[in-house]
């Protein structure tokens, strides 16, 4: 491949991405990806000489982020491999710098994904049975030999009373049960971050899936609860029901148990909630602070009514 100068990378990136793709290829183009929050994700197109094909570059810059989980770009590259086995569309693995020492920050470069993300469906119910759909294929895969394992982000006990809230006590209740006794289940491959910004569309059908980086294993409703937690906040509380119900009809021998949308609810608390930076990038209007905390608490207040006790 002959190296053009790219302005966007370092030229330690660009080789090390230069020998990855393959010597007999040029090269042709580097440009940010929109939608990123956590890492610098870069597509990166280049020719062999008779088309031009893509693949994207994610750079592990969160300083924190690493800090916490030193071995992402390790984690990233064996989620990929395992997620292959679900039969879905989920980019493959090119290139691993795990340790940053070729690239200066650990670095992972895989193919490209055709497809566009949809936030605002022209036909909602389709829409929610392709997203179904395909979160109960991830979960048919038991990836019983995959080394990593789900863990809470929050403790919740230690989750302070939410003054930006109607209901603080009903907060406080949330914290209690997330902080409590978990149901008895049997665990499945997670992508651990499902949820419509991480799904892309093609000609109205679910064309890949994308984002494995915090794949594990764990409960499935870790999963449902995190994709129905973003739809209730970009929808509303009817839209997450709607797609529990798709979901449900797709996933054999599923269970349902509030618990663990009660847990993916508090997992996601770090002050006063605000609109993802990424449904903005993605042409989502209309949302603002306020509202989401309005459908949070309403969203709180569904999952309370459908929480059973487990019996002892």
């Amino acid at each position: 491949m002959t190296i053009k100068q790219m302005g966007w990378l370092p030229s330690n990136i660009v080789e090390w991405v230069d020998k990855k793709v393959g010597e007999q290829k040029e090269l042709l183009r580097i440009e940010p990806l929109v939608g990123g929050t956590s890492s610098h994700l870069y597509e990166i197109d280049y020719s062999d000489g008779t088309g031009t094909e893509s693949c994207v570059l994610r750079l592990f810059t969160k300083a924190e982020w690493l800090a916490m989980e030193p071995d992402l770009a390790d984690h990233e590259a064996a989620s990929l491999r395992e997620a292959a086995k679900t039969g879905l569309a989920v980019p493959e693995l090119l290139g691993l710098d795990a340790t940053g020492e070729q690239c200066g920050v650990p670095a992972v470069l895989m193919t490209k994904i055709e497809g566009s993300v949809v936030l605002q469906p022209d036909n909602e119910q389709e829409w929610l049975e392709g997203l179904a759909e395909a979160l109960a294929k991830i979960h048919s895969h038991r990836a019983s030999d995959f080394r990593w394992e789900y863990f809470s982000y929050n403790q919740a006990l230690s989750l302070e009373r939410p003054a930006w809230s109607d209901h603080p006590e009903d907060w406080m209740r949330a914290f209690s049960i997330a902080g409590g006794a978990r149901p008895s289940v049997e665990a499945c491959f997670l992508h651990r971050d499902f949820h419509p910004a991480n799904v892309l569309w093609d000609n109205r059908k679910v064309s890949g899936i994308v984002d494995w980086v915090n794949a594990c294993k764990g409960p499935a409703g870790v999963d449902v609860g995190h994709c129905r937690l973003n739809l209730a906040q970009l929808h509303g509380v009817e839209m997450a029901d709607q797609f529990l119900d798709a979901y449900v009809r797709h996933a054999e021998g599923f269970v349902y148990q509030a618990y663990w949308d009660i847990l993916a609810l508090t997992d996601i608390l770090d002050g006063p909630p605000a609109v993802y930076p990424g449904w903005e990038t993605f042409g989502m209007s209309g949302l603002t602070d306020e509202l989401i905390r309005q459908r949070l608490d309403a969203y709180l207040l569904s999952l309370l009514g459908r929480f059973e006790p487990e019996s002892t």
